[in-house]
């Protein structure tokens, strides 16, 4: 063997043997040897439609063979992603929105945190630049998202970082007043994941969510709702904050969105961010990516809108009530620690002394790919997953952590 020319993310640079996926249907998955396995991460937390969904399919086929792509600058548009951003305006929370269109979850949070900032610049609050975020949250590694990561070890080497982005203890409510007593003239908005995914999936405190809705409201900033992972579907609901009943200003979202079949990602924006950028009909917007309202990429998800309405924002309640009646039960059992989660998206802390890697490996040679997270594996799996393919994970969590 030998490396590949491939550059892996998230791998070991030298790492030559990988599980090359050839093929997928429903919650599983083929490698190149002919083994099947549950997805039981929904690849990496988005493939809420499952693998091989036609209509999705045959919605970018016929979108590519009409209009495969044309950029979305000053004066042109494409019919579906003008339809996409009223589809999403009409199922957030959020009164009046508008949708800036992306490509990424890191470039809808880069988004949102530059629309922040030239929102309060343009109501003539140029000294509204400090963004804070929560330890254990993960936000994209493009450099605005990477800064306001709270997870050190993704920030290691890669240089100066953005200013005015800070961190706040992570469920620490008062701490965050006490950021907001010392600079709240000065803060543009505060950002976090409703349920904090990468770090492990962790559920916010009670009243911790309604908490920072006061504190942005007593100060003039805005509350960023990073729902790339926990957002359409995965709660059960359009989304998170619809799920938790609080409401932001601002929501960024990917993944699920077109369960991943085509990259696409954006930020919702509420009527108080938007009417400063509307204000002055001769002021242009100097922001957006080549890709942003991609007519595929648009079409790819207005298919999987339909198909998550259809059922599967249902399905998510019962996958979620079942995984984490299994996961409590192991914890009961004392074959884990614990088990955390909320809607369709859980995670079962190990005991001390059990390597998540290592049990991850375990239950990928039985069939199960879940997600190794610190000391814990996650769980979050495509919402047409079926009540035995729930169980068969279970059992599999089960078998590796009491060997």
């Amino acid at each position: 063997m030998a490396i590949p020319k491939l550059l892996h993310p998230y791998a070991l640079p030298t790492r030559e043997d990988y599980v090359t996926i050839v093929s997928g249907d429903g919650a599983t998955i083929t490698d190149a040897n002919g083994t099947t396995y549950i997805d039981a991460l929904a690849s990496l937390w988005y493939v809420q439609a499952g693998h091989g969904c036609r209509p999705i399919i045959d919605a970018v086929h016929a979108q590519m063979n009409q209009l495969a792509t044309f950029h979305t600058f000053d004066r042109f548009a494409n019919e579906p992603s003008e339809e996409l951003a009223a589809r999403i305006c009409d199922v957030v929370p959020l009164a009046d929105p508008r949708v800036f269109l992306a490509n990424s979850g890191s470039e809808a949070v880069d988004t949102a945190m530059k629309l922040a900032r030239i929102s309060h610049f343009r109501a003539g609050q140029p000294d509204r630049t400090i963004i804070i975020s929560r330890d254990r949250g993960y936000h994209g590694v493009n450099y605005g998202g990477m800064t306001a990561q709270g997870l050190p070890l993704n920030k290691e080497g890669f240089g100066p970082l953005l200013p005015d982005v800070v961190q706040a203890p992570a469920d620490d409510l008062e701490a965050m007043a006490t950021m907001f007593a010392e600079n709240g003239n000065r803060i543009a908005a505060v950002i976090t994941e409703p349920v904090q995914g990468a770090a492990g999936v962790f559920p916010p405190p009670d009243g911790y969510l309604e908490g920072l809705r006061r504190l942005c409201d007593q100060h003039g900033a805005y509350l960023i709702f990073d729902e790339v992972i926990c957002g359409f579907g995965r709660m059960g609901t359009w989304t998170a904050s619809e799920f938790f009943g609080v409401t932001p200003d601002i929501i960024t979202f990917a993944k699920g969105v077109s369960s991943g079949y085509v990259p696409s990602s954006g930020a919702v924006l509420a009527r108080n961010v938007v009417e400063p950028l509307e204000a002055d009909d001769t002021w242009m917007l100097r922001h957006g990516y080549t890709y942003s309202g991609h007519p595929t990429a648009s079409a790819a998800s207005l298919a999987n809108l339909d198909v998550l309405a259809d059922g599967l924002l249902d399905r998510a309640k019962k996958v979620g009530a079942r995984l984490s009646e299994g996961l409590k039960s192991l914890a009961s059992d004392g074959i884990i620690d614990s088990a955390r989660g909320a809607g369709a998206v859980w995670a079962a802390k190990l005991n001390d002394g059990r390597d998540a890697i290592s049990v991850r490996d375990a239950m990928l040679e039985r069939g199960v790919i879940p997600r190794p997270i610190g000391d814990a594996i996650g769980f979050c799996p495509p919402l047409v997953i079926t009540d035995e393919q729930i169980d068969r994970c279970v059992d599999t969590l089960a078998e590796v952590a009491s060997a």
